[in-house]
This record gives structure tokens, sequence and C-alpha cells, in this order.
């Protein structure tokens, strides 16, 4: 009896002892378990871009405005080669998904024009940074190549005013409206500054136009208009060019400009913005 009591009593203690290390594991594991709780509380991953897809460009631009930019389509007097024209030339891609582009030329007997529309649809891959922030980063990046002139009438560069002096009396008379004619009227100025390049506040979530004239020589002035704006992660890129055939010629600023941003809110439309 004495030695059964003895076993049941060293039972007891290994079962005491084992319990002692049981429950030491268990605090270690309530310690190591906090770690990955940590990663709950990450920040989490920055949303994707609105837009998975590009439009087929060279049919994203209709006919009639084709007509408008491209003048010379319609004097093509073979419907071949007009049908030709009116359906561009795609760009080389290698992802339809993120990058696209159209390209068209047209010669007329007044004018050499070109057109070119370029989609780009910006993915980031860092987790971090959106679509749409990586997209604004491309776009702020277009715009400072762009070397857009302070607006007009900014004030960095407005002069002081002249200091007064005080006029002599005069007892000659001045016909009317000689002092107005004498001022330089401010429509002129106006309408300059109204055409340069500057940014636009009627198009995507933001945007921008170019306007550059260029001469060479003797041959007549080409210019050229981009307009570049971002809608969500798509950057959209649109050149429009025209060169006279007569010598000294310049093509029309603001007929020009115009056309570009009637097609680039076309785009816009076309992507849903």
């Amino acid at each position: 009896m004495q030695r059964k009591a003895y076993v049941t009593g060293t039972a007891a203690l290994l079962a005491a002892l084992l319990a002692g290390c049981t429950s030491g594991s268990g605090g270690d594991g309530a310690a190591d378990n906090a770690n990955p709780g940590d990663a709950g509380t990450a920040a989490p991953a920055a949303q994707p871009g609105k837009y998975r897809t590009l439009p087929e460009p060279c049919r994203a631009v209709s006919h009639d405005t084709l007509d408008s930019l491209l003048p010379g389509i319609k004097q093509i007097t073979d419907p071949e080669q007009r049908d030709k024209a009116y359906q561009g030339e795609a760009a080389l891609t290698y992802d339809t998904d993120r990058k696209v582009g159209c390209r068209w030329k047209v010669q007329s007997a007044d004018a050499t024009d070109r057109l070119s529309v370029d989609l780009e649809r910006v993915v980031s891959y860092d987790n971090t940074v959106s679509d749409d922030d990586q997209a604004k980063q491309l776009f702020a990046q277009k715009e400072s190549a762009a070397h857009l002139p302070a607006p007009s009438g900014s004030p960095q560069t407005a002069s002081p005013p002249p200091a007064s002096s005080p006029t002599p009396t005069s007892t000659t008379s001045t016909p009317t409206g000689s002092a107005a004619a004498s001022d330089p009227s401010p429509s002129a100025s106006d309408a300059a500054a109204d055409l340069q390049p500057r940014t636009l506040s009627d198009l995507g979530d933001e945007a921008y136009i170019d306007d550059r004239a260029n001469t060479s020589g003797s041959t007549a002035e080409q210019r050229t208009v981009t307009v570049v704006f971002r809608t969500s992660n798509v950057v959209v890129t649109l050149v429009y060019e025209e060169q006279p055939m007569a010598a000294g010629a310049v093509p029309d600023s603001k007929e020009m400009q115009d056309r570009a941003r009637k097609l680039a809110s076309q785009l816009d439309d076309a992507l849903g913005g």
C-alpha cells in the first residue's frame, strides 16, 4: 500500500510540471501572436484607376470631325483613297489596353494637315500609389515640359503705375474722341492672351493647350496646336498641325485651337469623363 501511494504522488508531481510548461508555452504563444495582429493595422492598398481598357483611337474620331480638321479629305476624288484617309494609321503598340494611338495626314490645295491622337492608361505598380496619382505625375511632367507662360496680368508680370505729375493748364480745346483715339485698344492684346498656351478648366480632370508657330526660311509658317488632358488614370495627347502651301501664309490660331479643343472634348466624352 505504501508503494502504491508513492507512485500516485509521483504521477501527480509530473502532471503539475507538465501543466506549468504548457502554461509557459501559452504565454510565449500570446506574445508571438502579436506580430500577425500588427499586419491588420497596415494601410490598405491604393485604389485602381477608373479605366481598365482604352477605346480604338482610329474609330474614336468621326468623319465630320476629320472633315473639319483635315479639309483635304473631301477633296480626294477616289473613294478608296478617301476611305483610307478617314481610317488613319494606327500607332505601333504592344499592349492595346495600356497605350494606343492613331495618325492622319492629308494634303489639300491650300495646306497639309496632320492629326495624331494618343491615349495612355496609367497603371501604378506601387501599392501605396493609386493609378490616378501615377497619372497625375505623368500629366505634370508633360505640362512642365511644355513650359507654359505665366497667365497675362499675373502679379509677377504686372508693372507698377508711373508716378503722377501735375498737368499744365491749357486753353486749347481738344477735339472730341482724340484722347480715346490715342489710347491703344485692349481688344487685340486681350485676344492674343486668350489664345496663348494655358491650362484649361473645362476638360477632363486637368488639361492644357499649347500653340506654337514655326517658320523655316522662306517657307510658310507651320502651326502646331497640342491639347493634353487627364481623365482619372488615362492621359490623352492630341497634336494638330497645319502647313500652308503658300509662302508667307499663317494658319489661324483661334480656328485651329477651336477645332482641337472640340475634338478633345469629344474624346473625353467617349471615355465617359
